[in-house]
Formats: structure tokens, sequence, C-alpha cells
């Protein structure tokens, strides 16, 4: 057992439970849409410890709850269930589903993003069970799914039935408390020329070399700016010409891909406006030059066969510094022991929908560090898995426990 000489604000929790349900967590392998292992585990877990309900929706996440006896409001503590793949497995020194321990930190896919925080919030959260007299409103904890390809979009299924006054996402924050964080939107642009034999290419259009003066054009393209947040970003992350692979033919179609970070406010539109100029401008240079942009729209099947779809565009958002949220769950930390800077998250996360376009007042905090997730032999430190169960206990405590 992990010595932590933090006293924990409404009950002790059972350590060794919570370091095993980390290790077991991780042994189940859950790739986003193949995510029903956890979920299930989680369900059996919170059902063990008393919670007043744990179901899985029709999408595949998995709620539970702990209901107070007396009205009030209803907190939801949410963490994703799902991970990126191991694309290289012989990469890793540690089983990447191994959950081993080794100098105090558990090692494999999903320990830092995100499945020792919702081992944690189970575990931490699960000695209100034994006070729900005093608990002046209920609390709810969610595994959703498919949150690394579709921010937001299983936390919209579980808000919906929810219904909560305030959320918590637990993803990593070195246990700090974020108050906002960027949003994201993917916008594919496509050039479309004219195909030839590569022996005579006079006879067609490049639709490479077109799309080479859109990326030049966009790369002088003026970011937004916040205080706060920082600078919008705009960045090309794939690019393919077709037909490909190209065997002695000119391109006739060629396609890229943009990682498009947001501010709070921006819309798809004005996102997509700067684009559209560059296109129309070198339209005009040549008429026979034709390109298109816009936000890329997706789908995903999740485990139980529903299928999620959606543009993939994931506002922004920000929480004032004296919001109730955030004082609360200063001082409830700051009782427990925790000093917590208030920062910013630089990686979006299911926030995009209870905060960006849910309103409903939104903070993260969680174990571990944020550059921590999706990396090779991907770790989590057992002390901050303690500390952030206490944390999550003390910000539960700072808004529904009766004094």
């Amino acid at each position: 057992m992990i010595k932590n000489y933090r006293k924990p604000p409404i009950g002790d929790i059972n350590q060794q439970k919570m370091i095993v349900l980390c290790q077991e967590l991780i042994q189940l392998p859950s790739y986003t849409g193949n995510e029903q292992h956890v979920a299930n585990k989680l369900k059996q877990v919170m059902c063990e410890l008393g919670f007043d309900s744990a179901e899985i929706d029709s999408y595949g996440n998995v709620v539970g709850e702990i209901r107070g006896q007396s009205n009030g409001p209803k907190i939801l503590f949410d963490g994703h269930m799902d991970t990126v793949a191991v694309a290289n497995p012989n990469s890793w020194t540690v089983n990447p589903f191994g959950g081993i321990i080794h100098n105090n930190k558990i090692y494999g896919r999903g320990a830092s993003d995100m499945k020792c925080a919702l081992a944690a919030m189970v575990c931490g959260l699960a000695p209100l069970v034994k006070c729900k007299d005093r608990m002046k409103g209920s609390i709810y904890i969610s595994g959703t799914v498919c949150e690394e390809t579709f921010e937001g979009l299983g936390l919209e299924k579980v808000m919906q039935s929810v219904n909560p006054d305030y959320v918590i996402i637990g993803e990593a924050s070195n246990l700090s408390v974020k108050r906002g964080q960027r949003g994201r939107a993917e916008i594919a642009v496509a050039t479309f020329g004219k195909a030839a034999h590569s022996s005579n290419p006079a006879a067609g259009k490049n639709a490479v070399y077109m799309m080479n003066k859109i990326i030049s054009a966009v790369k002088c393209i003026t970011m937004p700016h916040d205080d706060f947040l920082g600078d919008g970003i705009l960045e090309l992350t794939d690019i393919i010409s077709s037909p490909y692979p190209g065997a002695s033919v000119v391109p006739d179609c060629c396609r890229a891909t943009f990682d498009r970070r947001l501010l709070v406010g921006e819309t798809e539109e004005a996102v997509l406006a700067p684009i559209h100029d560059i296109i129309n401008r070198l339209q005009f240079e040549d008429p026979e030059f034709s390109a298109t942009a816009e936000i890329v729209s997706a789908s995903q099947i999740t485990y139980t066969k529903a299928e999620m779809s959606g543009r993939r565009f994931f506002p922004a958002w920000v929480l004032p510094p004296q919001a109730t949220l955030v004082s609360k769950a200063i001082a409830g930390l700051a009782a427990a022991g925790i000093k917590a800077e208030v920062t910013k998250y630089s990686f979006c996360t299911n926030g995009s929908y209870s905060a960006g376009i849910a309103q409903i007042p939104t903070i993260g905090f969680g174990p571990g560090r944020e550059d921590g997730a999706h990396v090779v032999d991907e770790w989590m430190e057992l002390d901050q898995v303690i500390d952030a169960a206490i944390g999550y206990q003390a910000i539960a405590d700072s808004l529904i426990i009766e004094k």
C-alpha cells in the first residue's frame, strides 16, 4: 500500500481495491468501439460498492449513481473508457496490457489516458454511499465511449439522461484544476485536377501542385489569440493523392487534412472562411483551379452497434475563475491538503460538449501529466491516483455534503 498522509474528507478509500481496479482495467483492451469489457467491469464494481444504480446505455456508456436523501445539485464525474491503439507492441519494454507495477508506477495502455482516473473516481467517491443522509444532491460517474474519435458525443448521451448541474472531467491534469481548453476541428481540403500519363504532364493538371499552392497560402493565415487559452492553431496532418499509388499517372485528386485548434466563440463558418478565401483567389487567378474545404464528417459504430455521427468540430470553453464550481473545488481540495493550481488543458476533452455546447459549468481534475497520453510505455504514478481519489471526494464534499 502507498503511504499517503492526506485524510479523505468523507471516508477512507480502499487503496488496495483501487490499485487492483487500475490493473484490471488496463488488462482489458478497450480500443475505441470495443469498450464493453471495461464497461462491464466498472458496472460490476459500482454494484459491489453499493451504488444506488449502475447502468449501461444504448451507446455503451456506463453510468453509476450515489443518490443523496435530499434535493440538491447533480454532480457528474466523467472519464472515457476507450484508448488509442498500441501501434507497435515491440517498441514497448513492458506488456501494454499487463498493468504491471514497478517503483510505484503502473504501466500499460490507458494508465494515463484514462483508466486510473476512472478507478480513482469509482473508489474515491464510494465512501459517499455511507453518508447519503448528509448529501444534498447526487453523484454520478460515467465511463464514456469513443472519446478518442468524437470528443463529447458519448458524454452528450449521458448528460441527456443525467441532466447534471456540474461536470468534472477526469483527464490528466497533474492534480491541477483546469477551467478551460482549446477546441478542435478537422478540416478536409481537396483539389481536383486532370489525369494524364506522366510522360505527357502538359496534357493534365497535377492536383498535388494545386494543393501545394493552398498549403503555402494557409501557412500565412494569421491565427486568433486568447490571453488565457493562447493561440489558435492550423496544422497540416496528412496528405494523399489519387490515384495512389500513382503508376505513371498525373494525379487528378489530392486531399489534405488540417488540425485546427479552436478558441472560444469560433464557428465552423469562421474557421473555414480564410481557406475559402484562398481557394477563391486561386480560382480567380486560374479558372481551371478547382478545390473544396469542409469540416470532416464521420461516423463511429459503438460496441452496442449504435451509430455515432457528426462533424469533427469540438468547441473551446472557458469557465470564469470566480465561478462557483472553480472556487468550491479549490477550497475543497485545499481543505484536503491538495494545493491545486488553476490552469487550462492543452488538448481537447469531453468538456467540448459539457461546457462548449451544453454550457454546463465544467472543470478538469485528474491524475498524471498531460503529456503522458498515447505514448510508448504509458504509465501513472500510484501516488497521483490516490491523491486524485481524495481530490474527487474533496470536490464532492465541497459541493453537496451538508456540514
